[in-house]
This record gives structure tokens, sequence and C-alpha cells, in this order.
């Protein structure tokens, strides 16, 4: 009441407004200056939490809501790019709403944070990706700092313990972090400052290269070519720079995070197409001029195909250069004219970046390919770079500048041996010297859990004649058994699974004499679907500087150990597994050739001890799984003319289904 009647008075009245300000400005949560960083700030803070059901008895396992505001802020003489921050959770925290940012892995939200396989959870900005120097925007917090809002799920236990964060820092090897520290007196907050590992000559933005052009196996570009007050047009490139990745039937997609919508697309086509998100949405309400039954896409998370080559000219949907393929992007060393795919799409912004000048990129970018051979993707977020340029139309010699572009770099992921999801392809190894064919290992591409009670997952394959490579695996289990028999092997029981590949290839080393050596390559496609425009890649060791040539397949040395493959023209086409008159069982698309090695620069080779088989193999880029064992020497001398007779009819039939 005494602070009421001071205010009445019209002088005080001006003093308590201005009073309550200050005290408003001091509620706020401040980035500590961590006793004067002149570098970047780091700083955490939880703001508050609150305890929601279900109500557990252990206390340390009570879930809570929680608020909290991760902040950066540049205090030195050299920009921050791209910046993503480093949070290392430790209370099962459960991300459900991200504000300032995005997960740099793309996931989605909600996002558990301790079930991923990195320590730390990774937020890049968006979308102000930059924070520039106090001296060139004269200490512009507004330029200098960014913060990022987070509201998850925490399980801890009750006041006044403060869950936060074990570790604070930035993702860029430029920079060195310390530990971070608690702000003792707010007990709620974690600050440290990271300083460049390297001094910085310059102390202005304006002397900075350009930014450089993003490298990957996938790089993704996206490209504004002309930019209006509500809408933009952007040209999306992905450029394949993997040497043995392909993709078949391409799908992409990315999550827009302002509202945006596609209203036209020219060589490539959304998955659904339909306007009703954006006409029960604030689209709707502020476009309400627009004719959405023309609107194309208004999904928050599109997934978008290539059009087929029938397309190709269309003068609605195509005429773009790299589109219509089906999908299928090759690797450079097989077609570089076919190593890239493109599309062009019209977008529709909203409020507030009604602006020719606020353009942001969509974010959260996944790739997968149709083929179960395509490898696996994983895409980071979308960094600015230096505008694209593209040759003029006309032939003119001169070139065309982006108004802005940005890259998504895209990795390849690689399988860990126990990975749920298992190659697609597997080898098996065969000489001329031993009668027995090394079949591919059990369970190569998995097994389905049906299997598990008929056959056994674990037990080793069993060697079989060279014939039995052509027949499915059912028969090829009798054939097994009767080869068992003859040459009194062993038989496990229960009897191994097959290896569940819908692609094998079969290693086959043919001949070893004084000055060389040769092996005989074959494909099974025991698939439904023909391949078109196949490759495969083979990592010899000490063999691989003496390759000479293929004779049905065009193979050339790249480097790396590595001989790569493709087909020559009219053996472009891998069949799929038919039913051929003659036999009562379907038999599998086949191609083979044979490669022919010197020894001329592989003095020391020992071929038949190992080094005339290869260590890996990949079929359109997929790595198989390889026999853990080479054929032996011992039935060399046993098998005499009977292996060579066998071999010798093995061959013929299979030329002869070709």
């Amino acid at each position: 009441m005494a602070l009421l009647r001071l205010a009445a008075h019209p002088c005080l009245s001006v003093f308590v407004f201005l009073l309550l300000l200050v005290v408003h400005a001091l509620a706020q949560p401040q980035p500590n200056d961590a006793g004067g960083c002149n570098g970047i700030l780091l700083t955490y803070t939880l703001q508050g939490r609150d305890k929601i059901r279900p109500l557990v008895p252990a206390p340390d396992s009570q879930p809570y809501a929680f608020r909290a505001t991760a902040t950066l802020r540049n205090s030195g003489t050299r920009p921050l790019r791209s910046w993503a921050l480093l949070l290392t959770f430790v209370h099962g925290e459960i991300l459900v709403t991200v504000d300032g940012a995005v997960l740099t892995s793309g996931a989605d939200l909600p996002y558990n944070t301790t079930a991923a396989d990195a320590a730390a959870t990774s937020l890049t900005g968006y979308p102000q990706t930059d924070l520039l120097t106090p001296i060139d925007t004269a200490g512009d917090l507004a330029k200098i700092q960014a913060t990022v809002n987070l509201v998850g799920t925490l399980f801890a236990g009750p006041e006044p313990f403060q869950p936060l964060p074990s570790a604070l820092s930035l993702a860029d090897p430029a920079y060195a972090c310390p530990p971070a520290t608690t702000n003792v007196s707010a007990g709620s907050s974690l600050s440290t400052c990271c300083a460049p590992l390297t001094p910085n000559t310059s102390t202005s933005a304006s002397e900075e290269t350009p930014r450089r052009r993003r490298a990957g196996d996938l790089v993704i570009t996206y490209d504004v070519l002309q930019a209006h007050e509500t809408t933009y047009l952007a040209l999306v490139t992905l450029d394949n720079n993997a040497p043995l990745g392909r993709l078949d039937g391409w799908q992409l997609s990315w999550a827009w995070h302002r509202g945006e919508f596609i209203s036209s697309m020219r060589g490539a086509y959304p998955r659904e197409v339909g306007a009703g998100a954006c006409l029960y949405g604030p689209q709707g309400r502020y476009y309400e001029g627009i004719d959405f039954s023309k609107v194309l896409n208004c999904d928050r998370r599109p997934v978008v195909l290539d059009l087929p080559p029938s397309r190709a000219d269309d003068a609605d949907i195509g005429r773009i250069d790299h589109c219509c393929r089906n999908g299928t992007i090759l690797p450079k060393t097989m077609d570089a004219a076919h190593s890239k795919s493109a599309f062009q799409m019209e977008v529709y912004k909203m409020p507030p970046d009604l602006n020719r000048t606020r353009l942001h990129p969509p974010a959260g970018f996944e790739v997968r390919g149709a083929s179960p051979l395509n490898p696996e993707y994983a895409c980071g977020q979308p960094i600015p770079v230096s505008p694209s340029e593209f040759p003029d139309p006309s032939g003119l010699a001169s070139t065309t500048v982006a108004v802005a572009s940005w890259q998504a770099v895209c990795t390849i992921t690689t399988r860990p041996a126990s990975a749920s999801k298992p190659p697609r392809c597997c080898v098996s190894f065969s000489a001329s010297y031993n009668e027995s064919v090394i079949p591919c290992r059990t369970c190569a591409c998995g097994c389905p859990a049906s299997a598990r009670s008929t056959c056994s997952t674990t037990a080793p394959s069993m060697l079989l004649p060279p014939y039995a490579l052509l027949l499915p695996f059912e028969r090829r289990a009798k054939e097994a058994l009767t080869w068992a028999g003859e040459k009194r092997l062993g038989v496990p029981n229960p009897m191994p699974c097959g290896d569940s590949c819908g692609v094998s290839i079969n290693w086959h080393l043919a001949t070893d004499f004084a000055g060389g050596w040769s092996a005989r390559l074959t494909l099974f496609n025991w698939g439904a679907e023909d391949m078109r425009d196949w490759f495969a890649a083979i990592v010899m060791g000490k063999a691989y500087d003496g390759f000479e040539q293929a004779y049905s397949f065009n193979a050339t040395a790249v480097g790396n150990r590595t001989i790569f493959i493709k087909a020559r023209e009219g053996f472009n086409f891998l069949l799929r597994e038919t039913n051929m008159s003659g036999v009562d069982y379907p038999v599998p698309g086949k191609l083979q050739s044979v490669l022919s090695f010197t020894k001329k620069t592989t003095p020391r080779i020992d071929v038949v001890a190992g080094d005339g088989f290869p260590s890996k193999v990949f079929f359109n880029g997929d790595e198989c799984a390889m026999p853990l064992r080479i054929p032996s020497q011992s039935a060399a001398k046993r098998g005499g003319i009977i292996t060579m007779l066998l071999l010798g009819v093995a061959t013929s039939a299979l030329l002869l289904l070709l």
C-alpha cells in the first residue's frame, strides 16, 4: 500500500516504473561473463522444472518437465561460422521442443539424448548459423549471440539438486573449451569460454576468404535462384562423390521449420500431393487469395521422388538438367554424367520472413534408396557456402550466380558386425586345386526368425560341389548332405541355415603358373528384379599391383588396392531369378568374367596361400559378407583329374545357362 501511495505522486511514479524495469531485467537469465571471456562464451541455464506424472517411489527416477536456455556469445575477433553446440546430458533428458537450433543429426523430436550412440547431443544453429564479432557489429547482441530454448523431460531427484549437463562445448576442432563451471551464486547455470587454438591475424570479417564448398559421400546443394517477398525459386542438387556408392530410386526428405510450403516442382515430384495442411493451418489464413488446389505439397516433412525418363522433356514438370532417371545416381567412377540429380521448386514463405533477403533452407535432410543394396546415409545440417555459379544457358561467356547457397553433407554409415541390419550380398570361394566350394557364410545376410526352429544360425556352412552354386538353397542343402557323405565330411545337427542373400558372388582361383595367374568372378542374382548398370569392386592385397585386365567386364585399378568392375555394353543387366525349361527349380541370373594377373610386379606373391583371394568385395556399393576361410591345398594331390573334370563340367554348365 505504501508503494501505491508513493506511485500516486507524478514524479515518483516515473521512478517506480524505472525501478520495476530494472528488477525485471535482473530477473532474466544473463550469460555469465566467465571472468572476461575473449572467445566464445557458452552458458547453459536451467530455468525451472516441474514434477509430472507418473509419480514413482524412486526419487532419482521421477520425471520432471524442464525448461532451459543455452547461449553462445562471440566475444572474440573471429566470426564463428556454422556453429554447433555440444551438450552432454546425464539425466535421461528427452528433448521435446528446440527453438533457435536443430539437432545436427537431423533426428526428429522428441529426442532421447541418452539413447543415441554419441555421448553428447549436438545442436546446430538455425536459422542463425553464424556469430559475427563485436568489432564488426559494434557489439550488436542480435548478431554476436544466439540463444537456444529447450523444453523437455528429465529424470532426477528433488530440489535443491540441480540436474545440469556434465559437459558443455563447441563441435568445432578450431576451438578448445575447458570444463564448464557451475555458477556458485545461482547453482543452476554452467558456463565455459572456448578459445581458438590458433591466433587470428585479422580483426575484420571483410578480410575473410569466401566460404568453401563442402565435400562428402553425397552432397545436397540448396541454391536460391530467384528471391521475392513471399516466394523463392530453389534448385536442389544431389551430387554423389562416393567411389562405390549409388542410389536407385532415391527418396529425399527434409523438415520445414518456418511454415514454408511447395507451390510447384520441376524435375521431381512429392510422394503425396495435397494442400490440406495449408488450408486448415496458418498458411491458409495468411494467403487467403491463393488457390490451394494448385499447391503441390504442404507437409512439414515432404518426401520427394525423381521423375521417370519419359517425363524428361515434359514442358510442365521436366526440362531440368540431371533430372528424370528414376532416381538412379551412379558413382563418378562408373559414369560421371549420371552421378548427380537435380530438381527445382517454388517455395512460399511465412511471416516474419516476408522479405527478399530473409531466406532460410530446410533442415534435417534424409536420403535413402529403394534398393536394399543401396548404402545408408547420415546427413548433417545445411551450411551456408559461397553462392553457386551456373554457365549462361544461351552460350555467352558469362555465369549466373545464385542468390544464396547452402550444402548438407551426407556420409555413408558403416555397419558394425553386430548391427541389426546385415549385408545384402555374400561371397563364396573356390579353386581349381580343391573339389569343394566354400559357400557363403551361414546367415550372411541375416536369417528370418522362423528359421531358428528348423536350422542352426551359428553352425558353419557346409562345403558344396561346384554345380550346387546354381541351385536355390533348399536343393543346395540336399547336395551338401550328399557331398558330405561322399567326401566323409562332418554334418552338423541341426543343419546350418542358408545365407539369405539376394546377390552372391563366387571368386574362383582358376590358374596359377610361373608368370601369372587368373581368377573367375561370377555374379548371381537371386532377387525378383533385374539389376541395371551394376558395378562391383574387389580389394586385393599383394596381388593388386599385378592386375592386368578383365575379359567380359570393364575393370580398372583405381587405387587403394581396389579394382573397380562394371559391365561392358550388352552386359549391363544382371537378370533376376527365373524358371527355365528343363529344370524344376528357379535359376539365378548370372554374369561372369575372367580376371588375369601377372607376377612380374609381384614376384613374392603366394596365390594359393591366400594372396589370390580378395579381402573385401563390394556390389553396388554394399560391402558383402566374406568367407572365414580359403580353399586348402590338401585336396590338390588327391583330387587329380576328377577335380578338373568336375570343375570343367560346372564351368560349361554356367556358360550354357548365360
